[in-house]
């Protein structure tokens, strides 16, 4: 079997979990990444045994011997480093959220498109099999008919101005960081209900608390409403401990995720539960997987191979409708980014 030869764009955090995916997946293996720096390079190809370590992100771009890159940059630093890379001719999955708004993300679709590229946004929990089981069970009508979907993603941050999460020029704040999440959550529910890959409301609505100092929202939550009279709660922040949990209702019963964004990256049984209405207990259902992040990375690869230009799990047009979900919900806090100023993807088309 020929694997994906794998560049990894960034050396964060984030970069490092997916490279071990990589290492644990069934279709890719690691062959270069790229930093702003040799030495930072040097470091990450020691600790995940990368064979080719590059001191730009250009010189990463220029390898031959990639074929995909995975962008794990900043937020502010998607848009022009996917465009890039898509010139490059190399297929690209980028972390969530694809680019700042949907402006962008439009820009970045054509340019994919333009160069003949697979291109993914990295939402992993859209490659796990626990996500299909939930997907097939609001198709079947397990539920009834669907109503309302609650999803959160918070986590409980102290403020610090030099991290990223609280920096406005970084991209920082919850609903671009982990609210992406819920979000699309909501949008798939919804076209699940209807037997469609996703829908789009037709409504947002929402409100949230702006830090005073980094001018970035700490917490926040938004009513979707869609046109198939589906509605839903949605929720996240950084700085606010909440249940990062996923509940759908219906007529006939209502599904607990405990568990729907993170699940393990070394892989493992995870659960979720079906309440059926007039039943004593509700029913467990247990889904078994590899890891997370390399089950996406088999996503990706399998989408490849099969000569598309779009994964299944997460099709652009999904990303397209996500930001513009996250646009509408940024603006009812007046939540505004650089990248939302006049003319921002006019600028990218030059670079």
């Amino acid at each position: 079997m020929t694997r994906l030869r794998w560049g990894i764009l960034g050396t964060g955090r984030i970069a490092g979990i997916f490279s071990r995916g990589i290492i644990a997946s069934q279709s890719g293996q690691l062959a270069a990444v790229g930093s702003r720096t040799q030495a930072s390079a040097d470091r990450f190809a020691r600790e995940f045994s990368v064979p080719r370590a590059h001191g730009s992100y250009e010189s990463l771009l220029a390898d031959r011997e990639v074929q995909a890159v995975y962008i794990g940059l900043p937020h502010p630093l998607h848009a022009e480093w996917t465009i890039r890379a898509a010139r490059a001719g190399k297929h690209i999955l980028c972390e969530k959220p694809l680019t700042m708004n949907r402006a962008e993300a439009a820009t970045v679709a054509g340019a994919a498109h333009d160069h003949g590229v697979l291109l993914m946004e990295a939402f992993m929990y859209r490659c796990h099999p626990q996500t299909a089981k939930i997907v097939e069970l609001v198709g079947s009508g397990a539920l009834g008919r669907v109503g309302l979907v609650q999803a959160s993603f918070s986590f409980q941050r102290d403020f610090n101005p030099e991290v990223r999460l609280w920096s406005k020029a970084l991209g920082g704040g919850s609903i671009l960081d982990v609210g992406c999440y819920p979000v699309s959550f909501a949008r798939l529910m919804a076209g699940a209900a209807d037997g469609r890959p996703f829908a789009d409301p037709v409504t947002v609505t929402g409100a949230g608390h702006l830090h005073p100092q980094a001018g970035v929202d700490v917490y926040a939550a938004a009513t979707l409403k869609f046109a198939n009279g589906v509605v839903a709660q949605v929720a996240c922040g950084t700085g606010l401990v909440q249940d990062s949990s996923a509940r759908i209702y219906g007529t006939e019963g209502w599904l607990h995720v405990p568990v729907p964004w993170v699940l393990s990256f070394d892989g493992g049984t995870s659960k979720i539960f079906l309440h059926r209405k007039g039943g004593a207990a509700p029913e467990e259902i247990l889904i078994a997987a590899g890891p997370l992040y390399g089950i996406e990375a088999d996503a990706f690869a399998a989408a490849l191979a099969a000569g598309r230009r779009e994964v299944p799990q997460m099709t652009v047009a999904d990303t397209l409708g996500n930001m513009a979900a996250l646009d509408q919900w940024r603006a009812a806090l007046g939540l505004v980014y650089d990248a939302d100023l006049p003319h921002p993807a006019a600028a990218l088309r030059s670079r």
